[in-house]
Order: C-alpha cells, then structure tokens, then sequence
C-alpha cells in the first residue's frame, strides 16, 4: 500500500515537472515576433506580435475579413490565401469548408493559423475598405412574435457606402469571448448611406441548443442605445441591365437581403423586372405584404407571391398555399436563362427552389443563395 502512494505521488510530480518544463519551453522556444504580414503584395503591411490568431492579428489591425462564428471555425468565412502554404498545413478544422482549388492554393481559415513567422496573404481588394463603426439604435418594431426590425444610425464613421445584398458584422457581448461576431444582411435600400435596418429573428434555446447570442443581444436591446458593427461585406453583384429580370425568393428572416434589393433596384433602375416569392408557414409570419403590394400597384414590373405552408384551423389567408418553389414554377416561364436569382432562407427551401431554376434553364452561375 505505501509503495503504490509512493508512486502515485511521484508519477503526479513527474506530471506537474513536465507541465512546467512545456511552459517554459513555449515561452522561450517560440518566436515571440514581432511578425511581418504582407497583405496583397504591399497594399497593406504591418508587424504583430507572435503566438495569436491570424483572424486576430488582422483585427487588431483594423482590417474586418468576415467570420460570423467570432472565431470559433464553424462558419468558414474568414478565409485568406497564405502564399507559401501548403495542403499538409489545413487543420481537419478547415478542411470542410475548403474546395479542391483552394487545398490547393493556400486558403486557410485565418482563425485558425497561428502567426509564428511573417506572412504574405491574398484577400479580396474590397475587405481591405471594410470599416468598424459605432451606431445608435433608433428604434425597433416587431414584424411578428420572433422578427424584429432594428433600425440603426451611424455616428463613427456616419456613412457607409453598403450596396445590393451587402451585409454586416455585429459585435455581441459574450461572457466567455468578450465579444463575438454575427453577421446581418442590411434591409434598407442603398441611399440610406447614415441608417442600416435589420431583420432580427429571435433564436431561443430549444431543448439542448442554446439560445442564439446574437439575436438575443439584439432584441434586447432599445432606442438610445449604442452598438458597434463592421461592414459592408457581400459579392453579389446585380446584372444592372433593365432588362434581365430578378428573382428573390425568401423566408423567414431571409426577407433582409430581398427587401435591399427590391427598394434598391426600384429607386435605381425603375423599369427592371422585379419578383418577389416569400414564404411563411402562418398568416403570424406574414410581415410587409402591405408594402410590397403597395409597391406592385406603383410598379408595374414589380410582382409579388406569399404563400403559406402550414396554415391551421381558423386562419383566413386569401394568398396561394403550399411551399414556396412550387409558387416559382407556377409563376415562372419555362425559360430563365438570361435571368439573375438570389435566394436566403433555410436551406431545404434554397435546394428546392434551385432545382426549379435550373429545370428552367437558369444558369448555376446566375443563382446566389444565403443559407441559414
């Protein structure tokens, strides 16, 4: 019995020396830096310290790439090219949100590399205008039991140059992080330079799945009150010829992004054709209708289709019923090529309304999507 306490303790102690051994080694083994980072050939370069983030070091520099996950790896958007990487470097972590090419070329996910020595990096031009900004909250309205519309005025910088599709980033407290990120597509139109409005549905726990930081922060949140965002983002990019028409087609919160679009391609390129398909389960989901039907009376090339999927016992609804891609293929000609689709809601209705598209000869390349 003594013996076996013996070396219990000993092997403990041994445990504890190699701890402490391994503290010492990283502390004085590692390069602390500083670190050289070239971004796009010299467009911007500054030093940082070693032994951060990547996706860190680039925000401590002011330069917002996106990551909606506020580092966590799970939503793989904050991805940069490093140049002299290679394949063997991509952590498992990675790996699923990577495509051939990019295992190929560099592409990482910035929170996950680790600086250690200086790096050249390719991102998109346009990230590199990307700005953080203090903004007041307005007011916010609630469009149905779980949506709210958040009106917000920018104070510093007091513009933002956003435009169709575009997003931001929201910076939510989080007693764990600090603060984590959370992306929101922009619902007003894009001469409201000064204002940004979003379409926040509340997620709240269910079962095991916690409540969603994000939109829990949001809807608390009241008139007077100060936040901090970063934007714009997004790479859709509209086919501004008056003639190609547009598809958005939504549900739920997805009516963020459409009613950017919508308001923007009425005030900028009045004669485009312009359809609206939104999708709800009840006439309780129903938000804007009264809008947008105002809006199709005032425009003639502007059309719009709600259609609810799960109405109950009671409920008076005028509109069509079913899903909302069997409405697109109703209201839709056979041929769709020259046209232009953007998409956003969950991702079963996205699957569903693709696949009507392109049996309609709509070009892959001519479809944008945000899932959520």
């Amino acid at each position: 019995m003594e013996l076996f306490l013996w070396s219990s303790i000993v092997f403990c102690g041994t445990l504890v020396g190699l701890g402490a051994l391994l503290q010492v080694a990283a502390r004085f083994l590692v390069d602390p830096g500083p670190f050289t980072i070239d971004i796009n050939g010299g467009e911007r370069v500054f030093q940082t310290e070693g032994g951060s983030t990547l996706l860190a070091a680039l925000t401590d520099n002011k330069i917002f790439i996106p990551s909606a996950c506020g580092g966590q790896a799970t939503c793989g958007h904050c991805k940069a090219r490093v140049l002299d990487s290679q394949e063997s470097d991509v952590l498992p972590t990675e790996k699923a949100f990577m495509t051939r090419q990019e295992l190929r070329n560099g592409t990482r996910l910035a929170c996950q590399v680790k600086v250690k020595r200086d790096l050249a990096l390719r991102i998109p031009g346009h990230l590199l205008a990307v700005k953080q900004y203090r903004a007041e909250v307005v007011s916010t309205v609630d469009l149905t039991y779980d949506i709210k519309e958040i009106r917000l005025r920018l104070l510093e910088p007091d513009r933002m140059d956003f435009s169709y599709g575009h997003y931001i980033q929201v910076n939510v407290p989080d007693p764990d992080e600090g603060y984590i990120s959370r992306a929101y597509s922009i619902s007003a139109p894009i001469r409201e330079k000064n204002e940004l409005e979003l379409n926040v549905r509340l997620h709240p726990a269910h079962g095991k799945i916690p409540a969603g930081k994000g939109s829990s922060y949001l809807h608390s949140l009241t008139a007077g009150e100060e936040i901090t965002v970063t934007g714009p983002y997004g790479e859709f990019e509209l086919d501004q010829d008056p003639n190609v028409h547009l598809i958005c087609v939504g549900g739920g919160a997805g009516m963020a992004p459409m009613k950017n679009l919508i308001l923007s391609v009425l005030d900028t390129i009045p004669g485009k054709p312009v359809s609206l398909f939104f999708g709800c389960r009840g006439t309780a989901d129903v938000f804007y209708l009264d809008m947008y039907e105002e809006l199709a009376r005032k425009h003639e090339h502007f059309k719009v289709v709600y259609a609810l999927s799960d109405m109950q016992e009671g409920e008076q609804w005028n509109g069509e019923t079913g899903f909302i891609h069997l409405s697109v293929d109703k209201h839709l000609p056979d041929d769709l090529r020259p046209h232009q689709a953007f998409l956003c809601g969950p991702p079963l209705m996205i699957e569903a309304v693709t696949e009507v598209l392109l049996d309609k000869n709509m070009k892959p390349e001519r479809i944008f999507y945000d899932k959520y």
